[in-house]
């Protein structure tokens, strides 16, 4: 089985489909966008930007960044503003990791079975939440004009 091996397998552009399912208000949502992973003095700065839809509110735009560091055999993610978020190992099949944000708990399992194409699928409950977010990550063709 091939999978990432250190964090700059990661280095580059990747196209996303995002799955979400909102138990708590009975929303159904997908975002579809694009992930960049650019190396800067913090490790690799993840940067994804998209269009969200969540029931049948109107389409929006939605961003999101975090930076990811080689943590000795693992990758650590943070906040943009430096809080730590979680930590994976690349040395499991199905990677896992938590988060606790008072009042809430964010689970994710990470899939690279099938990579370059992988996934990561968060659960999040707490007292007024409950929703899940599937993700899949493609290796995204740049065109370079050449």
């Amino acid at each position: 089985m091939t999978r990432p091996k250190e964090l700059d397998d990661f280095l580059g552009f990747w196209q996303i489909t995002r799955e979400i399912v909102d138990r708590a208000s009975h929303q159904i949502g997908c975002f579809d966008g694009t992930a960049m992973f650019a190396s800067d003095l913090r490790g690799l700065v993840y940067r994804e930007d998209g269009i969200l839809t969540l029931g049948a509110v109107a389409s929006m735009r939605a961003t999101r960044c975090y930076v990811w560091q080689t943590d000795g055999p693992s990758i650590a993610v943070f906040f943009d503003d430096g809080r730590a978020f979680h930590t994976f190992s690349l040395n499991q099949a199905l990677p896992m990791a938590s988060h606790f944000c008072a009042p809430d708990t964010y689970e994710v399992t990470y899939d690279f079975s099938r990579w370059p194409n992988w996934s990561s699928n968060w659960k999040v409950t707490g007292p007024r939440k409950d929703y899940s977010m599937r993700s899949h990550y493609i290796r995204a063709v740049v065109d370079t004009g050449t």
